[in-house]
């Protein structure tokens, strides 16, 4: 595992990974997020998507593709790892460290590989030792618990201190947004409640960035800088 060994430098602020909900029609879906996407400093999107057999799949995936990547925004997969390729995706995200190696085996040199759903310290280690190009902590489980959010920030400061790999932290609402960003995370992953608040998703993604870029110019997060 690749320790951090050189002099801590001032971080760079946190960019936007936005998690869609599943969706079906590409046509519909690019035309959702034709006006987000520049509502925020968005890095990638996490596409997820509705079951269907691989080639509608791969058609549905076609359809978003120019929308987000012509932004210079990666896009990934939600699984589905094995389309990728043939998808025209930058990469997939994955739950679990034998879907991480699987992953890796059929993706790696060219695409990224995204690793959630790692239970402990360890399992992030072995992912990021593998060769995963991010580690995801927060989300909830299969059951939809999840940690508290003194738990997530604590595992979050960890890694950003001492790993060279990037972590994404997963922020269930608006008000996490700001202490996640400050642990030294490389991205913040905005996932439901973008899309079920009242005033509409942009304005969330809007008040997001607005709450990363604050949260960044805390004294807290310039002490730990």
């Amino acid at each position: 595992m690749a320790a951090k060994t050189t002099a801590p430098t001032k971080r760079p602020v946190p960019r936007i990974y936005l998690a869609t909900p599943p969706l079906g029609d590409g046509a519909d879906a690019g035309d959702r997020l034709t006006g987000l996407l520049d509502a925020a400093d968005i890095a990638a999107v996490l596409l997820r998507l509705r079951p269907a057999d691989d080639r509608s799949l791969i058609r549905h995936i076609k359809t978003l593709a120019p929308v987000i990547q012509q932004r210079g925004i990666a896009l990934l997969l939600d699984g589905h790892f094995d389309i990728v390729a043939r998808a025209g995706a930058d990469g997939a995200h994955v739950s679990g460290i034998d879907a991480v190696n699987d992953a890796l085996s059929a993706l790696k040199p060219d695409r990224i590989v995204g690793a959630g759903g790692l239970a402990s310290r360890h399992d992030s280690m072995i992912a990021a030792e593998a060769g995963a190009d991010y580690v995801l902590f927060g989300e909830p489980d299969q059951g939809g618990h999840r940690p508290k959010l003194e738990a997530i920030v604590e595992r979050l400061s960890w890694w950003a201190e001492v790993f060279e790999p990037p972590c994404v932290a997963h922020a269930a609402d608006l008000a996490e947004v700001g202490a996640l960003a400050a642990t030294g995370a490389d991205f913040i992953l905005l996932d439901e409640f973008v899309w079920r608040d009242p005033r509409g998703p942009r304005q969330a993604l809007t008040d997001a960035g607005q709450a990363i870029a604050t949260a960044m110019t805390s004294p807290v997060a310039e002490n730990q800088a």
